[in-house]
């Protein structure tokens, strides 16, 4: 089976594993969703990730994460550049996500980076998604 958008793939997975209440969750690995993971972690949106591999593949494993009163982390994400109409930003259109209170992923000339970063580096890029 061939994704046309593996992130919103990964977007779907993690959005229904949150509302399961799952404490984990795979996904066929990649370099850019282990970028994603990796900033969701830094964030504070999820526990944890580790590449790992199940009959063969690749997969990248997700922890989520839940407050104290069974609450997620992440209330929601939304893909913002799909493969049928891809959104850049310069570095001085970069919004802030629910009033500063969310983050967006970028992918820049430098690398993935939250909408935060990529505004203190003076790059801009394409807002793969925003997550809350």
């Amino acid at each position: 089976m061939s994704l046309t958008d593996p992130v919103a793939d990964f977007l779907a997975r993690i959005r229904n594993a949150i509302r399961a209440r799952h404490q984990k969750l795979d996904v066929p690995a990649s370099k850019l969703k282990t970028e994603i993971a990796r900033i969701l972690k830094e964030e504070g949106y999820i526990a944890n990730y580790k590449a790992a591999e199940e009959d063969g593949k690749n997969v990248l494993r997700v922890y989520l994460k839940y407050g104290a009163n069974n609450e997620a982390a992440i209330r929601d994400l939304s893909r913002v550049s799909r493969p049928g109409c891809r959104v850049y930003v310069g570095r001085d259109e970069i919004k802030r996500v629910q009033g500063g209170l969310g983050i967006s992923i970028l992918t820049t000339p430098r690398g993935v980076m939250t909408g935060r970063q990529a505004r203190r580096e003076g790059v801009g890029g394409e807002i793969l998604c925003e997550v809350w």
